[in-house]
C-alpha cells in the first residue's frame, strides 16, 4: 500500500482533499484525499499514530484476522488484503444479524447481545409507530462524535428545513466543552415533526418501517447496522475510518448520500429531500435493500458468515494441545 503524507498543513482548506490519492489497492481506486482514515492524513513522517498503525499491520500480517463484515460487501477489500495477509482471513459479520439468526435456530436472549455503552430511550419506538413508512430522517453520530454547536446548529436547521419528520440523537456530550444550545426558533420550527433523544436502541430505530434514511458519522458498526437494515444513509463522517466508509457507502456500495466536511443546512435539506422524494433516493432504497438481502444470506446457516464461524472454531480447536496435563 502506499500511504499518502500530506506535503501542505494547509491541506484542509487549500483543495487539496479533493486531489485523488494513488493508492495501489484496486479496493481504494479513486479515493480522494479526504477519503482516507483521518489518522493517515499527516505532514509529520515521524506521527506516532501513523507508526503504530504500520506496526500493527506488519504484526497481523502472520496471524489469523477476523473481520465483522461479509465477502459479498468486502470482496475487492478482502482480495487486496490476502495478498498481503499469509495467515487465515474470517469474515463473521453482520456479527448483530448473526445473532439474531443464532437466536431464532438456538437460544433465547442471544439476539440482546449488543455493543451500548448508553442507556437508551426506547419510547421514540411509540413515536415511530405514528409516522408513515419511509418517511423518517433517523440522525445519530455515534458514541463519540463531537461538534462544535455552530454546526449543531446547521444540521438542526437542515432537518427543520426539509419538512420531514425526524428523530435525533444528541447526547449530553456532543458538543466540545459545553452544553447543545439550539435556537427557539428552531424548536418552534421542529414542534410537532421531530423528537430528540439522548440515546436509542438504533438497530430496532433502523428497521422500523417509517424510517427512510439514516443521517450518520459512518462509523462501521452503524453502517453495517444500517445494511443489514436496507436503509440508506447520508454521511457525516467524523474521524477514523470514517472516511473511508463513507466513500464506500457513497460510491462503492451505492446506498448513500455525501455531506461536505464544513456542514451546510442547505446541503442537509437537499440530500434529505433527494433521498426521501427524488427518483434518485429511491434507486438509493433499492441497492440498501439488495445489501439487506446479501447480508442476510452471509449469516444464514450455510451463509459465508456463518460457514466462516466454522472455519474459524475448527482452527481454534486445531490449537489446542496438552501441557504438564493441562488444556490450552
Amino acid at each position: 500500500m502506499t500511504w499518502h503524507m500530506v506535503q501542505d498543513a494547509d491541506y484542509m482548506t487549500n483543495g487539496s482533499l479533493d486531489v485523488k490519492s494513488d493508492l495501489e489497492p484496486a479496493s481504494m481506486k479513486g479515493m480522494r484525499l479526504r477519503d482516507l482514515p483521518s489518522h493517515v492524513r499527516t505532514t509529520e513522517k515521524d506521527n506516532p499514530v501513523f507508526g503504530f498503525i504500520k506496526r500493527i499491520i506488519t504484526r497481523c500480517s502472520y496471524r489469523p484476522i477476523i473481520f465483522n463484515t461479509f465477502k459479498a460487501l468486502d470482496h475487492e477489500v478482502l482480495k487486496d488484503l490476502s495478498e498481503v495477509l499469509i495467515g487465515p482471513i474470517y469474515t463473521v459479520g453482520p456479527l448483530q444479524s448473526l445473532s439474531n439468526n443464532l437466536a431464532l435456530h438456538e437460544s433465547e436472549g442471544i439476539s440482546d447481545i449488543g455493543s451500548n455503552i448508553l442507556k437508551e430511550d426506547s419510547q421514540c419506538l411509540r413515536w415511530l409507530d405514528s409516522q408513515n413508512p419511509n418517511s423518517v430522517v433517523y440522525a445519530s453520530f455515534g458514541s463519540t462524535t463531537t461538534m462544535t454547536n455552530e454546526q449543531l446548529i446547521e444540521f438542526a436547521w437542515g432537518l427543520a428545513n426539509s419538512k420531514h419528520p425526524f428523530l435525533w440523537v444528541i447526547r449530553p456530550d456532543i458538543i466540545i466543552g459545553q452544553s447543545a444550545i439550539l435556537p427557539v426558533e428552531f424548536e418552534m420550527e421542529a414542534k410537532g415533526r421531530g423528537i430528540l433523544v439522548s440515546w436509542c436502541p438504533q438497530q430496532k430505530v433502523l428497521n422500523h418501517p417509517s424510517v427512510g434514511v439514516y443521517l450518520t458519522h459512518s462509523g462501521w458498526n452503524s453502517t453495517l447496522e444500517t445494511i443489514s437494515s436496507g436503509v440508506p444513509v447520508i454521511c457525516w463522517p467524523y474521524k477514523g475510518d470514517h472516511q473511508p466508509i463513507s466513500w464506500w457507502s457513497c460510491y462503492k456500495w451505492g446506498i448513500g448520500k455525501e455531506l461536505d466536511i464544513f456542514v451546510k443546512r442547505d446541503q442537509v435539506e437537499k440530500h434529505i429531500k433527494e433521498v426521501l422524494e427524488e427518483e434518485k433516493g429511491k434507486m438509493l432504497k433499492l441497492k440498501a435493500m439488495e445489501w439487506k438481502h446479501l447480508a442476510d444470506e452471509a449469516t444464514s446457516s450455510n451463509g459465508s458468515s456463518s460457514l466462516d464461524i466454522d472455519r474459524f472454531i475448527d482452527y481454534v480447536a486445531s490449537l489446542h494441545h496438552v501441557e504438564n496435563g493441562l488444556t490450552i
